[in-house]
């Protein structure tokens, strides 16, 4: 994995107020005393001028790989289904894909923009406030390799990180937001709210217009984008919570605080739309009626339930979950490689994501 000091272009939000002139690379123009100081260098003790440890550069190394690969797919799924503009990277849009994911909310393609847009800002961001304390960044660009989609409104030629047309959707979050008594971070497992997705590989974007001929089939396309928009940011969710609990530097905690909770508006959003898609049956694909089966697939329950925290012997509370810090990072790559974002991608690709989150798990909290 190339760890430079050069950003890709295509990462610049257009729309932050915080990059001004996005040809001139992160961190030309940053806004800020901060970030407008030169590369800073290694100082004694581990640290790096500024306060920055190792391992908060390491946990915020791995944190732009992630926003980087966000920022792909979230890419993908705005050229065929979110409002093409200047704003973010995009293709020309797909009208029958597009009304497909509507049938979830008639906003979809402001929301999906929206997410997009922000992705492409935390990874900038992050890359420009490691640069700009002398720490080296992250370029995934030599991993981009993998094909797009071939329908209509694409961008067909430009290769990418991620694979959205081979996904194991794990809707487990469901029900664990639901459960008064399970969490994850106390070894307890829930069910999966469309088991039929957790399970084989489906398309989340239209592959090629053959997609986009059976209405009925391209629906259960748009429902598989829905589950996965929704488990893309519950990961999210609670990985920045996570890691922030092994920073040394108070700036860096208020970064992953700052991300994390917008990282937390995007799973509100997502969770509370996946609720909205229609029940359908697509060969052995199977989105049920998630409103027949009790609370734990309600779909208007999307507040968290109040549930066991740290231990059992404390009464049940509403929060996050899981937030347990021990192997995170790792479990966030096992997590999206799981999901099949990466089918095709080489050995090195996942060796070097792996290297990143080791690197991010061995951080520790410095007093």
């Amino acid at each position: 994995m190339d760890e430079t000091t050069h950003q890709p272009q295509d990462l610049i939000s257009r729309r932050s107020l915080m990059f001004k002139g996005a040809a001139a690379g992160v961190g030309a123009t940053a806004a800020g005393r901060l970030l407008a100081d030169p590369p800073q260098v290694l100082a004694k003790g581990g640290h790096l001028r500024g306060g920055l440890t190792h391992g908060d550069a390491a946990i915020l190394r791995f944190l732009a790989a992630a926003e980087i690969i966000e920022a792909d797919l979230w890419q993908q799924y705005n050229e065929l289904a979110g409002i093409q503009d200047g704003e973010v990277p995009g293709g020309t849009g797909n009208n029958d894909y597009a009304e497909a994911v509507a049938v979830l909310d008639e906003d979809m393609d402001q929301y999906i923009h929206d997410n997009t847009d922000d992705e492409f800002s935390h990874a900038a961001f992050i890359n420009a406030y490691l640069k700009a304390h002398g720490a080296k960044t992250v370029n995934l660009d030599r991993f981009r390799t993998l094909p797009s989609s071939q329908a209509n409104g694409a961008q067909k030629h430009v290769k990418r990180l991620t694979n959205l047309m081979q996904l194991s959707v794990d809707t487990s979050f469901w029900t664990r937001y639901r459960a008064s008594s399970k969490n994850p971070d106390l070894g307890d497992t829930t069910p999966q709210a469309v088991p039929t997705l957790a399970v084989g590989q489906h398309p989340a974007i239209p592959r090629n217009n053959a997609d986009t001929a059976d209405p009925n089939h391209l629906q259960a396309i748009a429902n598989t984008a829905g589950f996965h928009f929704a488990f893309i940011e519950q990961g999210g969710t609670s990985l920045y919570a996570q890691l922030a609990q092994r920073v040394t530097h108070k700036e860096v905690l208020r970064i992953l605080l700052s991300i994390g909770g917008s990282e937390i508006m995007h799973f509100q959003t997502w969770h509370d739309k996946a609720g909205n898609a229609p029940p359908l049956t697509d060969g052995g694909l199977v989105f049920p009626d998630l409103n027949a089966d009790g609370e734990l697939t309600q779909t208007n329950l999307i507040m968290p339930e109040p549930t066991a925290f740290l231990k059992r012997k404390f009464p049940p509370v509403s929060i996050i979950r899981p937030t347990e810090t021990h192997g995170a990072a790792m479990g966030a790559v096992k997590a999206l490689t799981d999901d099949g974002l990466f089918i095709g991608q080489p050995v090195e690709f996942f060796a070097a994501l792996r290297k990143l989150a080791k690197a991010a798990d061995a951080a520790r909290h410095k007093h």
